[in-house]
């Protein structure tokens, strides 16, 4: 035992030496950036350049400091020795050291691989991997892993210590937020962090396979392999819900990327944030493909031509366009194959013509019947004049009769300027239309609304696809485009003379001269890719991520895969796991009609969060539910047997205490069916994701974890949707400890283990 102490005792005391000799690289690195980036701001005006030199310093010396600081905890956390006495140390980001030789690897880079792929079968020329774990910046633990003992010095035999550095992650209690597993990465996640940009890639995974974090690492990993590319398009990742973002939102800035966007299906439409999910029925309804038509068909309900000739009364005068030529105006902008708002602009300027001929065809008409009433009433007939004109009284005619409010109000019914929030909130708030819209099949009722409700998550796939044939007016600001461009070829050479002249690329900042030409486009605040991504719609990304991808509807992946025009994806979920009525039932069904066949799977089949005797209760759900479908297997045994508590929602706080002292450091989760969330939240006052007790729904607890987890009303779980039985498969797989179901009346047979 003596000999043990002293050997960790040595080893911790050899790396301590060695981080903090990182560290100090680090701190050296830090202070150059920070007294560049004061150098840089010391500097005064001058001319053009030497204001565009000094805002493109600062901004690439801001962003290195960003990433130096992001990096601060467990800067190092590797290393791995071969068989010829070598070593290198794996951290977050890269660093070199005096001489300009590296000294830290960052993990991203192909010199780590052997540190994550490694193993006792094929130890890619290893004789040990080292796992250091640090608080602050003292190394408080190390762990090895041996692939050859013989291959090793005395010295580094005598200081072997340590466990699996996984299973020692997963005792640590849970702290609200999910960590990096940038030290703990195993080789079949490795695989899907490190695969190819191109084409898509589906992560199929049960619970605790460690599928989100992978993905998140996958980011992270695509953004430094593929800088070029990403950084001008940016990452997307969309998540199932708000409080899930939160949950994985420190993952990514913790391993040095910041520009990722963020988001939900229901945010994913500018100005509408929505978070209430949709009955099953019109979830049902809404989320299938059939919906683009009945949007597509209301539409051209709004492109309309009077049933008689169009009539306008102005100034005592009856302008007349005929039945028939206002069928061929209408026809004529259908024609044309522009969104609708677009198309709007050629008929209202063909409608005003042909109402500008019809008041000169108005006034001859009255004058000439004028003049020869004074004559002989009896010879004043109307005459069937052509009111001819040229095109210059045509084009001043008709800007005066814009200006009228009747002749307005009568284009606007005809062809309305629409926006997507009004042709969708009055399709479905208007039955009639909704049901002369509806194709065969579809549940049109379901969709029907008040004309004030709320948008839905649903909603938003509806109102995407309403932006898309609507589109804009954009004629003002195509002129502008026009004129900016006229200035843009000028202005991006002279970008990459300043990159070339300051040395910005020689310092190994990223940086280009589009970028920095378009950061300086205009006098408003810098706008990094992300905020400028997420603020518009029409953003084409180099790579989406989609987590919980079970989830989305067929109307939903429509949504998406408008972001990304490669169709460069990476798809995370486990069909097992679909609780949406409109979810996805293979991966086949929602990806084919995009990719074709042109996607492939890796699959995650070790569940490292779930200790074995809660996966069996999870494994009985999912054989009666969905027989056809795999559950994972757990690589770690449980401190205690599941259990089932008869209790009333009243009594769960005292539940909730027992198993905050069973756990001790960690959090408690209580997931509850849908009509039971209000009831058990009440008693849990600031029960989020930072409380020791978090009270959500099934829907709220999608790719969450918890220590403890206290299951409520697993009756009525299943009795809340079609997908019921799997909406309790996820419930009784949240916990990495311990699983309490608290039920009243009787115990579902499902769950008779725990009876």
């Amino acid at each position: 035992m003596a000999n043990r102490q002293d050997g960790l005792a040595e080893a911790l005391d050899n790396e301590q030496r060695h981080v903090t000799w990182l560290y100090g690289l680090l701190d050296l690195a830090r202070e150059r950036a920070q007294a560049a980036l004061r150098e840089v701001y010391g500097r005064g005006g001058g001319t053009r350049q030497a204001m565009v030199e000094r805002e493109a310093l600062a901004s690439e010396q801001a962003r290195r400091l960003t990433q130096l600081d992001a990096v601060e905890r467990g800067l190092c956390f590797g290393r791995v020795d071969d068989a010829s006495g070598g070593s290198v140390y794996i951290g977050r980001i890269g660093l070199r050291d005096e001489r300009h030789e590296a000294v830290l690897i960052d993990w991203r880079a192909p010199a780590a691989r052997p540190f994550y792929v490694a193993t006792a079968t094929d130890p890619r020329g290893l004789v040990r991997r080292r796992h250091l774990h640090l608080r602050d910046r003292m190394v408080v633990g190390i762990d090895d892993e041996v692939f050859d003992l013989d291959g090793m010095s005395e010295g580094d035999r005598r200081t072997l210590v340590g466990e699996a550095a996984l299973l020692a992650a997963l005792r640590r209690g849970r702290t609200g937020r999910m960590g990096d597993v940038v030290a703990t990465i195993q080789t079949e996640q490795d695989r899907v962090i490190r695969a190819g940009l191109q084409g898509a890639l589906v992560v199929q995974g049960g619970p605790g396979t460690g599928k989100t974090v992978a993905a998140l690492h996958r980011a992270a990993y695509l953004l430094y392999t593929h800088r070029d590319t990403l950084e001008r398009r940016g990452v997307l990742v969309v998540g199932p819900n708000a409080m899930f973002l939160r949950y994985i939102g420190q993952v990514l800035p913790s391993l040095g990327e910041t520009q990722v966007v963020m988001t939900t299906v229901g945010e994913m439409f500018p100005g509408v944030r929505a978070n209430a999910a949709d009955a099953p029925d019109a979830a049902v309804a809404k989320g299938d493909l059939r919906m683009a038509e009945v949007v597509a068909r209301a539409l051209e309900l709004r492109q309309r031509a009077p049933e008689g000739d169009l009539v306008v009364e102005l100034d005592g005068l009856r302008l007349r366009v005929p039945h028939a030529v206002c069928v061929a105006l209408r026809d004529r902008a259908r024609a044309v194959r522009l969104p609708h708002n677009m198309a709007r602009k050629l008929y209202v300027t063909e409608m005003l013509k042909e109402l500008a001929r019809a008041e000169a065809r108005a006034l001859e008409e009255s004058l000439h019947i004028e003049e020869l009433a004074e004559v002989d009433p009896e010879l004043a007939e109307p005459l069937d004049l052509e009111g001819d004109l040229d095109e210059l009284d045509l084009e001043l005619a008709s800007q005066r009769l814009w200006d009228e409010p009747p002749v307005r109000r009568a284009i606007d019914d005809l062809w309305p300027e629409l926006t997507p929030q009004r042709l969708v909130g009055e399709l479905l708030s208007e039955p009639e239309t909704l049901w002369s819209v509806a194709p065969p099949g579809l549940d049109w009722r379901a969709l029907v609304r008040a004309a004030d409700a709320p948008w839905t998550m649903g909603d938003v796939p509806l109102l995407d696809e309403a932006a898309e044939l609507l589109g804009e007016d954009d004629s003002a600001r195509r002129a502008a485009a026009r004129r900016a461009r006229e200035e843009e070829a000028g202005r991006l050479l002279y970008a990459g003379e300043v990159l070339q002249s300051t040395g910005v690329a020689e310092e190994g900042i990223f940086a280009r001269a589009d970028v920095l030409a378009g950061r300086h486009a205009d006098d408003g605040a810098e706008l990094t890719t992300a905020d400028r991504a997420a603020a518009d719609r029409s953003w084409a990304y180099g790579h989406v991520i989609v987590d919980e991808a079970q989830e989305l509807s067929a109307m939903a992946w429509r949504t998406v895969m408008r972001r990304v025009p490669a169709k460069s994806l990476t798809v995370v979920g486990d069909i097992a796991q679909t609780g949406s009525a409109a979810g996805a039932r293979s991966w086949g069904e929602v990806l084919d009609p995009y990719l074709e066949g042109r996607w492939r799977v890796e699959h995650l089949m070790v569940n490292y969060r779930t200790p074995v005797e809660i996966m069996e209760v999870a494994a009985d759900v999912l054989r009666a539910f969905d027989p056809g479908q795999e559950p994972p297997e757990s690589v770690r045994s449980g401190e205690s047997r599941p259990r089932a508590v008869r209790v009333p929602v009243a009594g769960l706080p005292a539940l909730v205490e027992e198993e905050l002292a069973e756990i001790g450091e960690g959090r408690v989760g209580v997931v509850t069916s849908d009509a039971r969330h209000a009831e058990a939240a009440r008693l849990f006052p600031g029960g989020d994701l930072d409380a020791a007790v978090a009270v959500l729904t099934v829907g709220q607890s999608k790719g969450l974890e918890f220590d403890a987890v206290v299951v409520v009303d697993p009756a009525g779980i299943l009795a809340q949707s079609p997908m019921g039985g799997r909406d309790l498969y996820v419930a009784v797989t949240r916990a990495t400890r311990r699983l309490t179901v608290a039920y009243e009346g009787e115990l579902p047979e499902v769950l008779s283990r725990l009876a």
